[in-house]
Protein backbone atom coordinates (compact mmCIF):
# COMPACT_ATOMS: atom_id res chain seq x y z
CA UNK A 1 0.00 0.00 0.00
CA UNK A 2 1.53 3.92 -0.54
CA UNK A 3 1.51 4.78 3.23
CA UNK A 4 3.62 1.46 3.94
CA UNK A 5 5.98 2.41 0.68
CA UNK A 6 6.02 6.12 2.46
CA UNK A 7 7.03 4.62 5.45
CA UNK A 8 9.78 2.42 4.40
CA UNK A 9 10.87 4.70 1.39
CA UNK A 10 11.70 7.50 4.02
CA UNK A 11 13.67 5.07 6.13
CA UNK A 12 16.54 6.57 5.56
CA UNK A 13 15.55 9.59 7.49
CA UNK A 14 13.41 7.09 9.41
CA UNK A 15 16.08 5.49 11.39
CA UNK A 16 16.91 8.05 13.89
CA UNK A 17 12.80 8.57 14.58
CA UNK A 18 12.10 4.58 14.41
CA UNK A 19 15.24 4.52 17.10
CA UNK A 20 14.16 6.80 19.98
CA UNK A 21 10.29 5.34 18.92
CA UNK A 22 11.32 2.72 20.18
CA UNK A 23 13.40 3.13 23.36
CA UNK A 24 10.90 5.73 24.57
CA UNK A 25 8.57 3.42 24.37
CA UNK A 26 10.42 0.63 24.97
CA UNK A 27 11.05 1.98 28.26
CA UNK A 28 8.06 3.52 29.54
CA UNK A 29 4.75 2.30 28.00
CA UNK A 30 5.93 -1.59 27.66
CA UNK A 31 6.11 -1.60 31.61
CA UNK A 32 2.86 0.16 31.52
CA UNK A 33 1.49 -3.27 29.72
CA UNK A 34 3.72 -5.32 32.02
CA UNK A 35 2.09 -3.67 35.04
CA UNK A 36 -1.17 -4.52 33.80
CA UNK A 37 -0.93 -8.27 33.45
CA UNK A 38 2.09 -9.08 35.56
CA UNK A 39 -0.02 -9.27 39.20
CA UNK A 40 -2.38 -12.25 37.30
CA UNK A 41 -0.25 -14.91 37.36
CA UNK A 42 1.21 -14.94 41.15
CA UNK A 43 -2.21 -13.62 42.28
CA UNK A 44 -2.77 -16.90 44.83
CA UNK A 45 1.01 -16.59 45.78
CA UNK A 46 1.04 -12.77 46.42
CA UNK A 47 -2.97 -13.40 48.33
CA UNK A 48 -0.69 -16.50 50.53
CA UNK A 49 2.15 -14.22 51.24
CA UNK A 50 -0.11 -11.61 52.54
CA UNK A 51 -2.30 -14.04 54.53
CA UNK A 52 1.00 -15.34 56.11
CA UNK A 53 2.59 -11.76 56.86
CA UNK A 54 -0.30 -11.21 59.03
CA UNK A 55 -0.68 -14.56 60.87
CA UNK A 56 3.46 -14.05 61.56
CA UNK A 57 3.37 -10.01 62.26
CA UNK A 58 -0.39 -9.71 64.25
CA UNK A 59 -1.33 -13.29 65.00
CA UNK A 60 -4.56 -12.65 62.84
CA UNK A 61 -6.24 -14.75 60.40
CA UNK A 62 -7.73 -12.93 57.46
CA UNK A 63 -11.04 -14.32 55.85
CA UNK A 64 -10.93 -14.43 51.99
CA UNK A 65 -12.76 -11.61 51.75
CA UNK A 66 -10.11 -9.51 53.58
CA UNK A 67 -7.55 -11.20 51.50
CA UNK A 68 -9.67 -10.54 47.83
CA UNK A 69 -9.70 -6.79 49.53
CA UNK A 70 -6.15 -6.82 49.49
CA UNK A 71 -5.45 -8.40 46.20
CA UNK A 72 -7.70 -5.98 44.30
CA UNK A 73 -5.78 -3.38 46.00
CA UNK A 74 -2.25 -4.17 45.13
CA UNK A 75 -3.94 -4.65 41.32
CA UNK A 76 -5.79 -0.97 41.60
CA UNK A 77 -3.44 1.19 43.57
CA UNK A 78 -1.26 1.43 40.21
CA UNK A 79 -3.85 3.24 38.63
CA UNK A 80 -3.87 5.38 41.81
CA UNK A 81 -0.08 6.04 41.16
CA UNK A 82 -1.25 6.31 37.24
CA UNK A 83 -3.59 8.90 37.95
CA UNK A 84 -0.49 10.82 40.64
CA UNK A 85 1.78 10.73 37.42
CA UNK A 86 -0.98 12.25 35.20
CA UNK A 87 -1.45 15.54 37.48
CA UNK A 88 2.39 15.88 37.57
CA UNK A 89 3.02 15.77 33.48
CA UNK A 90 1.99 19.21 32.81
CA UNK A 91 4.75 20.97 35.22
CA UNK A 92 7.23 18.28 34.46
CA UNK A 93 7.28 19.02 30.88
CA UNK A 94 7.33 22.46 30.89
CA UNK A 95 10.53 22.40 33.25
CA UNK A 96 12.58 19.56 31.84
CA UNK A 97 11.73 19.09 28.37
CA UNK A 98 10.07 15.90 27.08
CA UNK A 99 13.19 14.04 26.95
CA UNK A 100 14.50 14.80 30.19
CA UNK A 101 11.08 14.53 31.80
CA UNK A 102 11.52 10.46 30.96
CA UNK A 103 15.19 10.13 31.30
CA UNK A 104 14.06 11.97 35.14
CA UNK A 105 11.41 9.32 35.70
CA UNK A 106 13.11 6.63 35.54
CA UNK A 107 14.75 6.90 39.09
CA UNK A 108 10.39 6.03 39.97
CA UNK A 109 10.72 2.55 38.47
CA UNK A 110 14.25 1.50 40.26
CA UNK A 111 12.59 2.65 43.88
CA UNK A 112 9.60 0.78 42.76
CA UNK A 113 10.93 -2.24 41.45
CA UNK A 114 13.13 -2.62 44.39
CA UNK A 115 10.36 -2.49 46.78
CA UNK A 116 8.37 -5.22 45.73
CA UNK A 117 11.45 -7.39 45.00
CA UNK A 118 12.74 -7.46 48.11
CA UNK A 119 9.15 -7.26 49.69
CA UNK A 120 9.11 -11.14 50.74
CA UNK A 121 12.75 -10.78 52.17
CA UNK A 122 11.49 -8.23 54.16
CA UNK A 123 7.90 -10.24 55.51
CA UNK A 124 6.44 -6.95 54.24
CA UNK A 125 3.04 -6.84 52.34
CA UNK A 126 3.23 -2.78 52.53
CA UNK A 127 6.26 -2.70 50.21
CA UNK A 128 4.74 -4.33 47.41
CA UNK A 129 1.58 -2.01 47.08
CA UNK A 130 4.08 1.27 47.45
CA UNK A 131 6.06 -0.58 44.74
CA UNK A 132 2.72 -0.91 42.85
CA UNK A 133 1.84 2.76 43.24
CA UNK A 134 5.46 3.78 42.60
CA UNK A 135 5.53 2.23 39.22
CA UNK A 136 1.80 3.43 38.58
CA UNK A 137 3.19 7.23 38.95
CA UNK A 138 5.73 6.35 36.56
CA UNK A 139 3.77 4.82 34.02
CA UNK A 140 1.11 8.13 34.73
CA UNK A 141 4.05 10.06 33.25
CA UNK A 142 5.55 8.37 30.74
CA UNK A 143 2.15 7.33 28.93
CA UNK A 144 1.53 10.92 28.53
CA UNK A 145 4.90 12.01 27.73
CA UNK A 146 6.35 9.40 25.20
CA UNK A 147 3.28 10.35 23.04
CA UNK A 148 3.89 14.22 23.08
CA UNK A 149 7.67 13.47 22.67
CA UNK A 150 7.03 11.55 19.59
CA UNK A 151 4.39 13.91 18.14
CA UNK A 152 6.80 16.53 18.26
CA UNK A 153 9.38 14.77 16.24
CA UNK A 154 7.79 13.53 14.10
CA UNK A 155 6.79 14.79 9.87
CA UNK A 156 2.94 15.79 9.96
CA UNK A 157 2.83 12.15 6.74
CA UNK A 158 4.36 9.91 9.85
CA UNK A 159 2.44 10.97 13.16
CA UNK A 160 -0.31 8.68 13.08
CA UNK A 161 2.31 5.75 12.32
CA UNK A 162 4.67 6.52 15.67
CA UNK A 163 1.73 7.66 17.68
CA UNK A 164 0.80 4.44 17.77
CA UNK A 165 4.27 2.56 18.77
CA UNK A 166 3.72 3.30 22.46
CA UNK A 167 0.34 1.37 21.85
CA UNK A 168 2.03 -1.51 20.19
CA UNK A 169 4.90 -1.51 22.80
CA UNK A 170 1.57 -1.51 25.75
CA UNK A 171 0.83 -5.17 23.87
CA UNK A 172 4.11 -6.33 24.13
CA UNK A 173 4.43 -5.44 27.61
CA UNK A 174 1.05 -7.63 28.66
CA UNK A 175 2.52 -10.53 26.55
CA UNK A 176 5.99 -10.60 28.04
CA UNK A 177 4.84 -10.59 31.55
CA UNK A 178 2.08 -13.34 30.51
CA UNK A 179 5.15 -15.61 29.17
CA UNK A 180 7.12 -14.97 32.24
CA UNK A 181 4.72 -15.39 34.86
CA UNK A 182 3.97 -19.25 32.62
CA UNK A 183 4.62 -21.83 35.45
CA UNK A 184 7.86 -23.49 33.90
CA UNK A 185 9.46 -19.87 34.12
CA UNK A 186 8.98 -17.53 36.93
CA UNK A 187 5.32 -18.36 37.45
CA UNK A 188 6.35 -20.46 40.72
CA UNK A 189 5.98 -19.63 44.33
CA UNK A 190 9.44 -18.63 45.53
CA UNK A 191 9.58 -16.42 41.87
CA UNK A 192 6.98 -14.13 42.30
CA UNK A 193 9.06 -11.22 43.83
CA UNK A 194 11.59 -11.13 40.79
CA UNK A 195 8.96 -11.30 38.02
CA UNK A 196 7.42 -7.94 39.80
CA UNK A 197 10.41 -6.35 40.22
CA UNK A 198 11.82 -7.05 36.23
CA UNK A 199 10.88 -3.89 35.38
CA UNK A 200 13.94 -1.94 36.28
CA UNK A 201 15.77 -4.55 33.35
CA UNK A 202 14.24 -2.28 30.32
CA UNK A 203 14.18 1.21 32.15
CA UNK A 204 18.26 0.44 32.37
CA UNK A 205 18.52 0.49 29.18
CA UNK A 206 16.47 3.47 28.36
CA UNK A 207 18.56 5.50 30.67
CA UNK A 208 21.80 4.32 29.33
CA UNK A 209 20.95 5.38 25.71
CA UNK A 210 17.99 7.89 25.75
CA UNK A 211 19.95 10.89 27.26
CA UNK A 212 22.61 10.58 23.81
CA UNK A 213 18.87 11.94 21.55
CA UNK A 214 18.49 14.95 21.22
CA UNK A 215 15.35 17.37 22.94
CA UNK A 216 11.79 17.74 20.96
CA UNK A 217 13.22 20.52 18.29
CA UNK A 218 9.71 22.20 19.31
CA UNK A 219 10.59 22.19 22.70
CA UNK A 220 14.00 23.77 22.00
CA UNK A 221 12.53 26.47 20.05
CA UNK A 222 9.28 27.62 21.47
CA UNK A 223 9.68 27.25 25.07
CA UNK A 224 13.31 27.52 25.65
CA UNK A 225 13.80 29.83 22.45
CA UNK A 226 17.10 27.99 21.30
CA UNK A 227 17.91 28.43 17.52
CA UNK A 228 21.03 26.49 17.46
CA UNK A 229 19.85 23.53 19.61
CA UNK A 230 16.65 23.13 17.19
CA UNK A 231 18.65 23.16 14.39
CA UNK A 232 21.12 19.87 15.76
CA UNK A 233 18.37 18.58 16.78
CA UNK A 234 16.06 18.81 13.39
CA UNK A 235 19.76 17.69 11.96
CA UNK A 236 19.39 14.87 13.71
CA UNK A 237 15.92 13.85 13.16
CA UNK A 238 15.81 14.78 9.76
CA UNK A 239 18.97 13.28 7.76
CA UNK A 240 17.73 14.21 4.47
CA UNK A 241 15.07 17.22 3.72
CA UNK A 242 13.98 20.98 4.12
CA UNK A 243 14.98 22.30 7.86
CA UNK A 244 15.09 25.40 7.18
CA UNK A 245 11.34 25.51 6.19
CA UNK A 246 10.38 23.52 9.32
CA UNK A 247 12.39 26.30 11.56
CA UNK A 248 10.33 28.99 9.98
CA UNK A 249 7.25 27.31 10.55
CA UNK A 250 7.89 26.65 14.13
CA UNK A 251 9.23 30.54 14.94
CA UNK A 252 5.76 31.47 13.04
CA UNK A 253 3.41 29.48 15.34
CA UNK A 254 5.75 30.37 18.30
CA UNK A 255 5.03 34.08 17.23
CA UNK A 256 1.28 33.69 16.94
CA UNK A 257 1.56 31.71 20.56
CA UNK A 258 2.97 34.80 22.46
CA UNK A 259 -0.37 35.86 22.95
CA UNK A 260 -1.89 32.89 24.03
CA UNK A 261 -1.38 31.82 27.38
CA UNK A 262 -1.90 28.02 28.41
CA UNK A 263 -5.43 27.48 29.51
CA UNK A 264 -5.75 26.07 32.87
CA UNK A 265 -8.23 22.88 32.91
CA UNK A 266 -11.02 25.13 34.66
CA UNK A 267 -10.38 27.51 31.71
CA UNK A 268 -11.03 24.46 29.32
CA UNK A 269 -13.78 23.03 30.78
CA UNK A 270 -15.49 26.50 30.77
CA UNK A 271 -14.64 27.14 26.94
CA UNK A 272 -17.94 27.18 24.97
CA UNK A 273 -15.70 27.41 21.37
CA UNK A 274 -13.94 23.72 22.56
CA UNK A 275 -17.19 22.19 24.21
CA UNK A 276 -17.91 19.35 22.15
CA UNK A 277 -14.31 18.43 21.71
CA UNK A 278 -13.88 18.09 25.66
CA UNK A 279 -17.06 15.75 25.52
CA UNK A 280 -15.62 13.97 22.96
CA UNK A 281 -12.64 13.07 25.13
CA UNK A 282 -14.52 11.96 27.81
CA UNK A 283 -16.36 9.78 26.03
CA UNK A 284 -13.63 8.29 24.48
CA UNK A 285 -11.01 7.84 27.24
CA UNK A 286 -13.39 6.57 29.92
CA UNK A 287 -15.05 4.74 26.82
CA UNK A 288 -11.69 2.96 26.12
CA UNK A 289 -11.13 1.70 29.71
CA UNK A 290 -15.12 0.71 30.71
CA UNK A 291 -14.96 -1.30 27.65
CA UNK A 292 -13.95 -4.35 29.23
CA UNK A 293 -10.86 -4.84 28.26
CA UNK A 294 -9.32 -3.99 32.07
CA UNK A 295 -11.67 -6.48 33.48
CA UNK A 296 -9.79 -9.34 30.83
CA UNK A 297 -6.58 -7.92 31.29
CA UNK A 298 -6.94 -7.80 34.93
CA UNK A 299 -8.76 -10.77 35.16
CA UNK A 300 -7.74 -13.65 32.52
CA UNK A 301 -7.15 -16.37 34.40
CA UNK A 302 -10.58 -16.10 36.28
CA UNK A 303 -12.43 -15.51 33.44
CA UNK A 304 -10.36 -18.78 31.34
CA UNK A 305 -11.34 -20.77 34.38
CA UNK A 306 -15.41 -19.78 34.67
CA UNK A 307 -14.89 -20.39 30.95
CA UNK A 308 -14.30 -24.43 31.72
CA UNK A 309 -10.88 -24.54 30.72
CA UNK A 310 -8.98 -27.36 32.29
CA UNK A 311 -6.55 -25.75 34.89
CA UNK A 312 -3.34 -26.68 32.94
CA UNK A 313 -3.88 -24.99 30.46
CA UNK A 314 -5.35 -21.59 31.51
CA UNK A 315 -1.58 -19.79 31.45
CA UNK A 316 -1.45 -21.15 27.92
CA UNK A 317 -4.77 -19.47 26.35
CA UNK A 318 -3.28 -16.11 28.17
CA UNK A 319 -0.18 -16.20 26.46
CA UNK A 320 -1.91 -17.07 23.14
CA UNK A 321 -4.37 -14.03 23.77
CA UNK A 322 -1.45 -11.93 24.58
CA UNK A 323 -0.05 -13.10 20.94
CA UNK A 324 -2.94 -11.63 19.24
CA UNK A 325 -3.21 -8.69 21.03
CA UNK A 326 0.60 -7.72 19.64
CA UNK A 327 -0.40 -8.49 16.62
CA UNK A 328 -3.52 -6.59 16.28
CA UNK A 329 -1.35 -3.85 17.69
CA UNK A 330 0.83 -4.00 14.88
CA UNK A 331 -1.91 -3.93 12.14
CA UNK A 332 -3.76 -0.59 13.71
CA UNK A 333 -0.22 1.02 13.56
CA UNK A 334 -0.22 0.50 10.01
CA UNK A 335 -3.13 0.64 8.64
CA UNK A 336 -4.09 4.15 10.62
CA UNK A 337 -2.46 6.25 7.90
CA UNK A 338 -4.54 4.85 4.87
CA UNK A 339 -8.13 4.17 6.77
CA UNK A 340 -8.67 7.01 9.42
CA UNK A 341 -8.97 7.11 12.97
CA UNK A 342 -13.07 6.79 12.54
CA UNK A 343 -12.89 3.54 10.95
CA UNK A 344 -10.83 1.78 13.49
CA UNK A 345 -12.47 3.16 16.38
CA UNK A 346 -16.36 2.33 14.88
CA UNK A 347 -14.76 -1.18 14.29
CA UNK A 348 -13.25 -1.70 17.33
CA UNK A 349 -15.57 -0.71 19.59
CA UNK A 350 -18.37 -2.54 17.63
CA UNK A 351 -16.86 -5.90 17.43
CA UNK A 352 -15.89 -5.45 21.24
CA UNK A 353 -19.30 -5.23 22.24
CA UNK A 354 -20.79 -7.77 20.11
CA UNK A 355 -17.65 -9.99 22.03
CA UNK A 356 -19.16 -9.07 25.30
CA UNK A 357 -22.62 -10.29 24.56
CA UNK A 358 -20.99 -13.17 22.88
CA UNK A 359 -19.32 -14.28 26.61
CA UNK A 360 -22.44 -13.69 28.33
CA UNK A 361 -24.95 -16.11 25.80
CA UNK A 362 -22.10 -18.34 25.94
CA UNK A 363 -21.69 -18.76 29.54
CA UNK A 364 -25.00 -18.97 29.87
CA UNK A 365 -25.59 -22.02 27.57
CA UNK A 366 -22.36 -23.82 28.76
CA UNK A 367 -24.34 -26.26 30.56
CA UNK A 368 -26.49 -26.79 27.82
CA UNK A 369 -23.93 -26.96 25.48
CA UNK A 370 -19.87 -28.09 25.92
CA UNK A 371 -18.51 -26.24 22.51
CA UNK A 372 -19.75 -22.80 24.14
CA UNK A 373 -16.72 -22.96 26.30
CA UNK A 374 -14.58 -22.44 23.51
CA UNK A 375 -16.93 -19.53 21.97
CA UNK A 376 -16.68 -17.55 24.97
CA UNK A 377 -12.78 -17.74 24.92
CA UNK A 378 -13.19 -16.74 21.12
CA UNK A 379 -14.88 -13.98 22.21
CA UNK A 380 -12.43 -12.75 24.98
CA UNK A 381 -9.68 -12.86 22.17
CA UNK A 382 -12.12 -10.82 20.29
CA UNK A 383 -12.34 -8.67 22.98
CA UNK A 384 -8.71 -7.99 23.02
CA UNK A 385 -7.68 -8.11 19.21
CA UNK A 386 -10.96 -5.43 18.94
CA UNK A 387 -9.22 -3.13 21.12
CA UNK A 388 -5.68 -3.00 20.21
CA UNK A 389 -6.40 -2.67 16.82
CA UNK A 390 -8.11 0.97 17.47
CA UNK A 391 -9.49 2.37 20.84
CA UNK A 392 -5.95 1.14 22.47
CA UNK A 393 -4.12 4.28 20.79
CA UNK A 394 -6.56 6.47 18.70
CA UNK A 395 -8.16 7.89 21.75
CA UNK A 396 -4.49 9.78 22.60
CA UNK A 397 -4.08 10.70 19.20
CA UNK A 398 -7.27 12.36 18.65
CA UNK A 399 -6.99 14.11 21.91
CA UNK A 400 -3.81 15.73 20.39
CA UNK A 401 -5.72 16.45 17.12
CA UNK A 402 -8.92 18.32 18.76
CA UNK A 403 -7.21 20.63 20.80
CA UNK A 404 -5.18 23.59 20.09
CA UNK A 405 -1.75 24.34 21.14
CA UNK A 406 -2.73 26.31 24.39
CA UNK A 407 -5.54 24.08 25.23
CA UNK A 408 -3.64 20.65 24.67
CA UNK A 409 -1.69 20.47 28.23
CA UNK A 410 -5.60 20.88 30.04
CA UNK A 411 -7.15 18.88 27.77
CA UNK A 412 -4.45 15.72 28.27
CA UNK A 413 -4.65 16.32 32.64
CA UNK A 414 -8.55 15.37 31.97
CA UNK A 415 -8.54 12.80 29.67
CA UNK A 416 -5.17 11.34 31.78
CA UNK A 417 -7.03 11.90 34.77
CA UNK A 418 -10.29 9.99 33.73
CA UNK A 419 -8.98 7.11 31.96
CA UNK A 420 -7.09 6.52 35.32
CA UNK A 421 -10.00 6.49 37.08
CA UNK A 422 -11.93 4.35 35.19
CA UNK A 423 -8.88 1.79 35.36
CA UNK A 424 -9.00 2.15 39.19
CA UNK A 425 -12.71 1.52 39.44
CA UNK A 426 -12.85 -1.62 36.96
CA UNK A 427 -9.82 -3.12 38.85
CA UNK A 428 -11.29 -2.92 42.21
CA UNK A 429 -15.47 -3.38 41.17
CA UNK A 430 -14.91 -5.92 38.85
CA UNK A 431 -14.46 -8.83 41.23
CA UNK A 432 -17.65 -8.06 43.11
CA UNK A 433 -19.49 -6.97 40.61
CA UNK A 434 -18.61 -10.26 38.55
CA UNK A 435 -20.38 -11.79 41.95
CA UNK A 436 -22.76 -10.01 42.18
CA UNK A 437 -23.82 -10.35 38.29
CA UNK A 438 -22.22 -13.32 36.84
CA UNK A 439 -22.17 -13.27 33.18
CA UNK A 440 -24.28 -10.51 32.70
CA UNK A 441 -21.98 -8.01 33.76
CA UNK A 442 -20.53 -8.12 30.25
CA UNK A 443 -24.08 -6.84 29.12
CA UNK A 444 -22.49 -3.53 30.88
CA UNK A 445 -19.94 -3.45 28.71
CA UNK A 446 -21.75 -4.26 25.46
CA UNK A 447 -23.98 -1.21 26.26
CA UNK A 448 -20.69 0.86 26.82
CA UNK A 449 -18.79 -0.27 23.31
CA UNK A 450 -22.12 0.22 21.42
CA UNK A 451 -22.35 3.72 22.97
CA UNK A 452 -19.09 4.93 22.23
CA UNK A 453 -19.39 3.50 19.08
CA UNK A 454 -22.68 5.42 17.94
CA UNK A 455 -20.90 8.78 19.51
CA UNK A 456 -18.06 8.56 17.07
CA UNK A 457 -20.58 7.57 13.78
CA UNK A 458 -22.69 10.54 14.75
CA UNK A 459 -20.23 13.21 16.57
CA UNK A 460 -16.38 12.50 16.11
CA UNK A 461 -14.82 13.69 12.61
CA UNK A 462 -12.31 12.16 10.61
CA UNK A 463 -8.88 14.03 11.47
CA UNK A 464 -6.42 12.66 9.35
CA UNK A 465 -4.18 15.18 7.22
CA UNK A 466 -6.61 17.69 8.57
CA UNK A 467 -5.13 20.72 10.02
CA UNK A 468 -5.79 22.20 13.03
CA UNK A 469 -7.61 25.40 11.71
CA UNK A 470 -10.24 22.30 9.76
CA UNK A 471 -10.39 20.51 12.45
CA UNK A 472 -12.23 23.45 15.11
CA UNK A 473 -14.38 24.20 11.86
CA UNK A 474 -15.58 20.80 11.62
CA UNK A 475 -16.69 21.88 15.58
CA UNK A 476 -17.41 25.69 15.45
CA UNK A 477 -21.20 24.57 14.18
CA UNK A 478 -21.59 21.86 16.56
CA UNK A 479 -20.33 24.31 19.59
CA UNK A 480 -22.40 27.58 18.46
CA UNK A 481 -19.51 29.27 17.36
CA UNK A 482 -19.64 30.92 14.27
CA UNK A 483 -16.14 30.19 12.38
CA UNK A 484 -15.06 33.56 11.75
CA UNK A 485 -15.19 34.03 16.14
CA UNK A 486 -12.24 31.52 15.79
CA UNK A 487 -9.60 33.57 14.62
CA UNK A 488 -9.73 37.12 14.85
CA UNK A 489 -8.47 37.01 18.36
CA UNK A 490 -5.36 35.00 17.37
CA UNK A 491 -6.84 31.69 18.87
CA UNK A 492 -6.40 29.74 16.01
CA UNK A 493 -3.59 31.23 13.65
CA UNK A 494 -1.05 28.83 14.45
CA UNK A 495 -3.91 26.02 12.84
CA UNK A 496 -2.47 26.96 9.58
CA UNK A 497 1.23 26.54 10.64
CA UNK A 498 0.20 22.50 10.87
CA UNK A 499 2.93 20.59 8.75
CA UNK A 500 4.92 20.19 11.81
CA UNK A 501 4.19 18.22 14.98
CA UNK A 502 1.55 19.92 16.47
CA UNK A 503 -0.47 16.79 16.48
CA UNK A 504 0.20 13.86 18.97
CA UNK A 505 1.85 16.19 21.11
CA UNK A 506 0.51 14.94 24.30
CA UNK A 507 -0.96 11.11 25.17
CA UNK A 508 -1.87 8.78 27.85
CA UNK A 509 -3.38 5.45 27.96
Amino acid sequence: GHFTKSVFSSSLFFKPLLAVAFLASFGSSMLYGFNLAVVNSPAQYIKDFYNETLVESYDFTPDEELLTVLYSLTVSIFAVGGMTGALLVGRLVTTYGRKGTLVRATVLVFIGGLLMGFSRACRMPAMVIIGRFITGVHSGISLSVVPMYLGEIAPKNLRGFLGLVPSIHICLGVFIAQVLGLSELLGKEEHWPLLLSLVVFPTTIQLMLLPWFPESPRYLLIEKGNVHATIAALKWYRTKGNIQAEVEEMQEEQRSLSSIETISVRGLLKDRCVRWQVITIIVVNIGMQLSGIDAIWFYTNDIFNNAGIPEPYIQYTTVGTGAIEVISGMLGCFTIERVGRRPLMIGGFLFMGLCCLGITVSVLLQAQLSFMRYISVGCVVGIIAGFCIGPAGVPFLITAELFKQSHRPAAYTVAGCLNWLSNFTIGFVFPFLEIAMGPYCYLLFCAICLGVALYTIFIIPETRNKTFMEISQMFASRNNVLKEELTPNGHLKLAVMNGYGTLGQYGER
